[in-house]
């Protein structure tokens, strides 16, 4: 079988696996998320933490919970990495500096799990383990909560409740991503992923040279960075290097795993609000925007055009033969539609279009499908701007799910569309006028905005993948991108629950001859526009400059 024909064998493995759990997974987050009995580990840590179960949470009180754990999460993590050097398996790596911990310390616990160090030589086993990896968890239920607050927010009438946000991250950790990131790993570990507490190992080379192999907790690490959404590698490489990623299937099945749950929570929202096609509408806009952005991905860079390109068979710089084009393609697209960040590929060595398409997915929102939790948020918020738009179409009240939406929705709604895009654009704008952040850029011409683009693009967006021209290990990198990843995360999560606040107080409406069905095609059409539409006049200017004017010059 040729290599395009396994590609697309795979490929549609990949369809059929995510089809095969959609329901199964999506309902059991949604039984996660709505029993009223709490198990004995559960009512354990809640006297532990001193957290009343059973007290619902004003949107302002849930708010601020998220942001005291992530505070708290920040501080924590920040100290274990500032002292590193004086824990057990630290494998003598030093102390990591103040500026490059902070900006790992909020990375990980904003689940964007950017890097700028090289894992397998930065950090200890210890760090890895307790830190990292325990954020991975913790960072991918708080994404899920807030969106589980939002849905109540459509759900409830006449209260101003949303739940409980030390129930939900303690339910949806013990419930949901530890079992399946221990399955995961079983997997891994099977497949060949490292999974040891070896120190690192000097071997003699069959050409006489030293090699160190280093070792470390990987599959366990592996699984929830990819089931969770986060992406951080153990190693330097990432998923690119063969003791995190070893073959083909274990390509496929981390691709599987990064899409799992973003693909799934539609069909938990569908659940919660008491109709299935409202989450299938979900589902089928994210589904239109994926495969839009991976077929874009594979035309251009299967176009290869240049003498280069073309006496290799393809834009293969940058990525790994035993993957080749399609597949790496195919791991580049879901892990910048998700939250990820993981690589298995060099996306700085992408054509230029096919740079842009892994940063268009992030300015989209990471809304296709996005991250746990993070990218159902992002689209329901956009479900409403649509509602909104096409109430002004007809001249009637907008309502969604039975909830008016008025201005002090909108005001919310607004302030989200502009709150990532804000960060985005003046964090690059700050790096363009400083002369030592545009000297960390090894490329010129439109590459080079590229670069800068695309890491404040990953950092707001909370999703880590980088282009790698950029040397962004240096305070003014560490310190700003830190706070973008910070901004980034909380900003959103402070406006979606000031959402879902405001729609909890209203009384359901019943549906009238004037509401805009939302569960049929057209919707899904009109939501998709209004996703593009609302991308490109925020980001023309960037990508018209950057990427765009890069493939049209090759």
């Amino acid at each position: 079988m040729s290599g395009g024909w396994v590609a697309a064998a795979q490929i549609a493995t990949l369809v059929l696996v995510l089809a095969l759990v959609h329901v199964p997974l999506g309902d059991h987050v949604a039984r996660v998320l709505t029993p009223t009995r709490h198990s004995r580990v559960e009512r354990g840590l809640y006297r532990v933490l001193r957290v009343d179960p059973e007290a619902d949470q004003r949107w302002t009180v849930y708010a601020l919970s998220v942001a005291a754990f992530s505070a708290v999460s920040v501080v924590v993590l920040w100290l274990l990495l500032s002292f590193q050097g004086h824990l057990g398996w630290a494998n003598g790596t030093p102390d990591m500096p103040a500026a490059q911990g902070w900006n790992t310390a909020v990375s990980f616990v904003t689940n964007t799990n950017w890097q700028s160090y090289a894992g397998e030589s930065a950090l200890g086993y210890t760090v890895q383990a307790i830190g990292l990896t325990v954020q991975n968890f913790l960072s991918a239920a708080v994404g899920i909560a807030v969106v589980a607050a939002l849905i109540r927010g459509l759900t409830r009438s006449r209260t101003d409740r949303l739940g409980n946000f030390w129930v939900d991250m303690t339910r949806l950790t013990l419930r949901l991503v530890l079992p399946l990131s221990f399955l995961a790993a079983l997997v891994l570990v099977v497949s060949g992923v490292v999974q040891n507490l070896h120190a690192p190992q000097t071997f003699t080379t069959l050409a006489g040279g030293r090699q160190t192999v280093p070792g470390g907790l990987v599959a366990s690490q592996e699984a929830v960075k990819e089931l969770g959404t986060n992406g951080g590698g153990y190693y330097n490489a990432n998923s690119a290097h063969p003791f995190e990623n070893p073959d083909g299937f274990t390509n496929l099945f981390e691709i599987f795993l990064m899409l799992a749950i973003p693909f799934s929570l539609p069909r938990t929202f569908g659940r919660m609000v008491g109709s299935a096609r409202q989450g299938l509408a979900i589902v089928a806009a994210m589904a239109v925007l994926y495969v839009g952005a991976l077929a874009t991905m594979l035309v251009v860079e299967n176009a290869h055009p240049g003498a280069a390109l073309q006496a290799a068979g393809g834009a293969m710089e940058g990525k790994e033969t035993r993957f080749g084009i399609p597949l790496s393609a195919l791991f580049a697209v879901s892990t910048t539609a998700t939250s990820t960040g993981a690589v298995d590929s060099l996306h700085s060595s992408y054509t230029g279009l096919g740079g842009g398409v892994a940063m268009l997915n992030m300015l989209l929102g990471e809304i296709s499908p996005g991250g746990t939790g993070s990218g159902l948020y992002g689209m329901l918020v956009l479900a409403v701007v649509t509602v909104f738009i096409g109430g002004l179409m007809v001249g009637r009240t907008p309502t969604y799910l039975g909830k008016q939406i008025g201005g002090r929705q909108m005001t919310f709604v607004a302030s989200y569309l502009l709150a990532t895009p804000a960060v985005v654009l003046l964090g690059l704008g700050v790096a363009l006028l400083v002369p030592s952040a545009r000297g960390a850029v090894l490329n010129g011409g439109p590459h080079a905005l590229s670069e800068i683009t695309y890491a404040f693009a990953s950092a707001a967006n909370n999703n880590g993948s980088a282009f790698a021209g950029l040397s962004a290990n240096s305070d003014f990198y560490n310190v700003v991108l830190g706070f973008a990843m910070l901004v980034g995360r909380l900003l959103p999560i402070v406006l979606v629950l000031g959402l879902a606040g405001s729609l909890a107080r209203q009384p359901v409406r019943p549906a009238d001859s004037g509401t805009l069905p939302t569960h049929r095609p057209q919707f899904v059409v009109l939501l998709v526009a209004v996703v593009i539409l609302v991308a490109g006049l925020t980001y023309l200017p960037a990508l018209a400059l950057g990427p765009i004017a890069e493939g049209l010059s090759a």
